[in-house]
């Protein structure tokens, strides 16, 4: 059985009507700023204007609510509350709580309100839905937790603005009148809200009064499509003092970063309120109408940013007042979903960094050279690297840049050649609708950058090559509609480059040196393949700049070795960055690759020999049973040896989380009656429009919240959380000798640190041992980071009565039935009209 409701209503066809005359203001603003992109109207109600029109990207499939797999009221409760966590923003603060008897946090490790972040809503999540009714239970206790956690003095942040707590529950005859007198009568500074879930036939009398005795609301939750509607009724109650605010109110906000519904790929967006200000005697019609908005996709910001002159590791970066990431290398999210990801957490945090972070979410300017650990782009290894910091704020925003160099990127070579471009070119052949790979581009591969304007780009380098050699023969280098610096320096790298070939590695015979074949690439996009026909089995990215090997190579001295991700993969790379002195200035604009296959030969099968990298990859061994493990991490190979090596600080370990995976959900044991979820906006989606741009996506993409997973309609993927653990070398010496004890064995192991090639040798006695550790769950919920609060609340007009905005959700237990309370950083309604 389905049932949809018609949105032919007449306050939908009156906002129909009068909102028309916008597109008339939307083409005006079009022709005073071509590069304004969707211009955006989002009504209260749902209605939702786009300028200029397109289709809407609904999904294909039809998702439908069957009323016959009706949940225990139970489960509804608490997909109540998990709905009612998505509306907590990270301005938001709160907490979790069960009790029957007495009160306890859900999450154990949260014994104070915490910031309403993704993270810790997740954890919020998984503990409510591990929740199991049992004992009696106490309203007196549960509201007394409540209080106590939202009055009691801590040097915990908070909001600072408005309190809230809420109370879901399927019954109840317990009013604790003398828990509210004690706490928060007569000023009543607390608002009470509370749910009745599920159908019943108890008496919600006491629910009611509890609300409008705290200047709450009372709502009922009968069936999971309830859910959504009676937490969007308190949009107006939320807007009446922002309204009444006056201009003070009309600020423009910026959005966080989210997938734009409409193809713009990633965007924020500039919003400000729409009020009715008709004045009539009654303030309850003075309401938000709407929302404003402009989009800005961060494509175009980045074009502004001098991408290719900072260098392969050079790279700009912005946040807002919360830490979080606008622009960042690292900030790719896989889901269509708002991104929070803290600058922290888009790389590996030290206390220079969280320094850094406070600065700028301070608005102050600054500059610093540090020390600190970076990921590679395989996300395999960790080098510790010297890097420039150098920030400052955005004028006329809350946001801050700031930009990261490398000593060696502090100064670039600028070209000054003219039309040299065909004087190394070379005729080069292949299929126009084949896969882009380098050994289409033959012996040189070029890769696609936007060298001139009227160049016509292809994801065929082959192709591209062509256009571009053919653009070359009409204009020159010098031509106004062309990037003379990306340009020129193409035509130095690739004059360069055809030297190398012609002058030196033609002239060697590579087998002598037991080489498949060798590579350069440059800081220009040229990579040159040689010879020829080794281009068959080349992989790495086209672009220097995307490479993990290139900009692993400019951090480090010597050779970096890297063994192959598959068993089947033929040969191990190897590379190093090229010093070039112009003055007293050091650059790196070039590296050079090679092949080697040839493994370590001992004749003693009792004698294990390894070659194991910085990161801790098997490269090389003499035991022919380990041939098909090259590449693979040495901890998998041989435990027991690499324990050795951790353990006596051979290496070190760096653990870090990954906030932007992309996990299978799990399944559950009662899918079949499992409820579906929808998208509910927070307080921060209603005061702007980023939820109607992103989730007009999120009306039609229905989500499954069963067990804290989301399922959308067009993938059954869901973001997640991993742990990432990555080895580096440490500070060692270049060789010791260690007996390694281990249940009934010993193993004498020898090991030396091979500084010019990146990597170790270990010969150890063969045996076998076995280790394992475990780690505590709450060691890894982080501390309350630095952030800046929002500077305005409208909370509160001499003409309506106080809201709320802190929550605590508390979960009651009996064996009959489920109650939970929610408190925590929050404004909700009630259907009956406060007390004023």
């Amino acid at each position: 059985v389905s049932v949809c409701e018609s949105a032919a209503t007449p306050t939908i066809l009156n906002e129909l009507n009068w909102t028309q005359s916008l597109e008339r203001v939307f083409i005006e603003n079009s022709r005073e700023d071509p590069s304004l992109r969707w211009q955006v109207f989002g009504s209260a109600t749902g209605v939702t204007r786009y300028y200029p029109a397109t289709k809407w990207r609904a999904p294909n499939k039809i998702d439908l609510y069957d009323v016959r797999r009706r949940p225990h009221d139970w489960f509804l409760m608490k997909t109540s509350v998990i709905e009612m966590l998505d509306t907590l923003s990270d301005d938001d603060y709160v907490n979790v709580a069960r009790f029957n008897e007495k009160a306890y946090a859900v999450v154990p490790c949260f014994t104070t309100l915490v910031q309403a972040n993704i993270k810790n809503k997740k954890i919020f999540k998984e503990a409510v839905m591990n929740m199991q009714a049992k004992g009696t239970t106490d309203y007196k206790t549960g509201f007394q937790f409540a209080f106590d956690q939202l009055l009691n003095e801590t040097s915990a942040p908070r909001a600072n603005c408005n309190k809230m707590i809420m109370m879901f529950t399927d019954g109840g005859e317990d009013r604790a009148q003398d828990i509210f007198e004690k706490y928060n009568w007569p000023n009543k500074t607390v608002r009470v809200f509370t749910f009745s879930v599920g159908q019943h036939n108890y008496d919600v009398t006491p629910l009611q009064w509890i609300a409008c005795a705290n200047k709450g609301y009372y709502f009922e939750i009968p069936s999971i499509g309830a859910i959504r509607i009676n937490t969007q009724e308190y949009l107006d109650v939320l807007g009446r003092p922002m309204v009444l605010a006056g201009e003070r109110a009309k600020q423009v906000q910026w959005t966080n970063v989210y997938q734009d519904a409409l193809g713009l790929g990633l965007v924020i967006t500039g919003t400000m309120p729409v009020f009715n200000l008709t004045t009539d005697g009654d303030s309850k019609n003075q309401l938000i109408l709407g929302v404003m908005g402009v989009d800005i996709a961060l494509n175009e910001i980045k074009e502004l940013t001098p991408r290719y002159k900072l260098g392969a590791n050079g790279y700009t970066f912005a946040i807002d007042p919360n830490g979080y990431v606008l622009l960042h290398p690292n900030l790719q999210p896989k889901v269509k979903k708002p991104v929070t990801l803290d600058f922290l957490d888009a790389e590996l945090p030290d206390r220079s960094k969280e320094e850094i972070r406070r600065q700028m979410i301070d608005g102050k300017a600054g500059q610093r050279r540090i020390r600190t650990l970076v990921k590679s782009v395989d996300e395999r290894y960790i080098d510790e690297v010297q890097r420039t910091y150098i920030w400052s704020p955005v004028e006329g925003t809350d946001y801050s840049l700031g930009l990261v160099l490398p000593s060696y990127s502090e100064n670039h070579i600028k070209a000054n050649l003219s039309d040299q471009i065909l004087q190394v070119q070379c005729k080069y052949q292949g299929q126009a609708n084949a896969k882009p790979r380098v050994s289409q581009c033959g012996m040189m591969c070029v890769f696609l950058r936007e060298y001139c304007k009227d160049l016509e780009l292809s994801n065929n380098n082959t192709e591209f090559l062509l256009n571009f050699i053919a653009l070359m023969e009409k204009v020159t280098p010098d031509s106004k509609q062309c990037d003379n610096f990306l340009l020129h320096n193409l035509i130095l790298d690739t004059g360069i480059i055809k030297e190398l070939v012609d002058k030196v590695w033609k002239n060697k015979d590579l087998n002598t040196y037991g080489f498949m074949a060798v590579f350069a690439a440059t800081d220009g996009g040229v990579t040159r393949v040689f010879p020829n026909k080794a281009s068959e089995t080349w992989e790495e990215d086209p672009e220097p700049f995307f490479a993990s090997y290139y900009r692993r190579s400019l951090d480090n001295k010597g050779y970096m070795f890297r063994a192959p991700y598959q068993n089947d993969t033929i040969g191990i790379l190897v590379s190093t960055a090229v010093d070039v002195t112009i003055g007293s200035r050091n650059l790196k604009p070039a590296g050079k690759m090679q092949l080697d296959v040839l493994p370590i030969r001992l004749s003693s099968q009792d004698l294990l020999c390894y070659l194991i990298d910085d990161g801790g990859f098997l490269v090389m061994s003499n035991q022919k049973d380990y041939l098909n493990k090259i590449g693979m991490f040495f901890g998998e190979v041989d435990a027991t040896l690499f324990y050795a090596l951790y353990n006596n600080s051979f290496y070190k370990r760096k653990q870090s989380y990954d906030y932007q995976s992309v996990c299978d959900p799990v399944p559950s044991s009662n899918t079949g009656a499992a409820p579906r979820g929808v998208f509910v906006p927070t307080i921060a989606d209603v005061l702007n429009v980023a939820w109607w741009t992103s989730a007009a996506a999120w009306c039609v993409t229905f989500t499954s919240i069963l067990k804290g997973h989301c399922l959308s309609l067009e993938s059954r993927e869901t973001s997640c959380v991993t742990v990432q653990t990555q080895f580096y070398f440490s500070n060692i010496s270049s060789s010791y000798n260690i007996l390694q004890d281990c249940d009934n064995c010993s193993r004498s192991i020898y090991c030396q640190y091979t500084s010019h090639i990146h990597s170790s040798k270990s010969l150890i006695n063969k045996r076998v041992c076995f280790t394992d550790k475990e780690t505590n769950t709450c060691e890894t919920i982080a501390t309350a980071r630095y952030r800046k609060g929002t500077t305005t609340c409208f909370d509160y007009s001499v003409l309506v009565s106080t809201h709320a905005h802190f929550h605590l959700f508390i979960l009651r237990n009996i064996p009959e039935y489920l109650q939970l309370i929610v408190y925590g950083l929050h404004n909700e309604l009630c259907k009956l009209r406060p007390q004023e």
